[in-house]
């Protein structure tokens, strides 16, 4: 059974930097495709980046536009981690991040220039929160 956990989240300053991890259990990752996503109160939840499996002739990274330049996405398959490096971050960046993973649909949609639907993925994690603000 696929286990998704982030961690990182908080408080931050505009311009300030975070680091979010999902730590994921149950699976082998190299056969998984990952996502990042947010939600804001009151607004739908949104995918900002995603990373495919290894081998893929195509495996992404992908990034939403208002974050590329300034996330990045990466995976340590030894460690079984997912990161999502956050710089330069706005207050239009608060929102609960969630981490992602599915080894069919999503491991087939994640490229360079696109990324899966919240429905193409079947695990998901809890969820942490990131709040900019000064």
């Amino acid at each position: 059974q696929v286990h998704l956990v982030e961690s990182g989240g908080g408080l931050v300053q505009p311009g300030g930097s975070l680091r979010l991890s999902c730590a994921v259990s149950g699976i082998d990752l190299n056969e998984y495709s990952f996502g990042w996503f947010r939600q804001a109160p009151g607004k739908e939840r949104e995918g900002i980046a995603c990373i495919s499996s290894k081998g893929e002739r195509d495996g992404g990274p992908f990034y939403r536009e208002s974050v590329e330049g300034r996330f990045t996405i990466s995976r340590d398959n030894a460690k079984n981690m997912i990161h999502l490096q956050m710089n330069n971050l706005k207050p239009e960046d608060t929102a609960v991040y969630y981490c992602a993973a599915d080894k069919l649909l999503a491991r087939i949609k994640c490229n360079s220039y696109s990324m899966p639907a919240a429905a193409d993925y079947g695990d998901w994690g809890q969820g942490t929160q990131v709040t900019v603000s000064s």
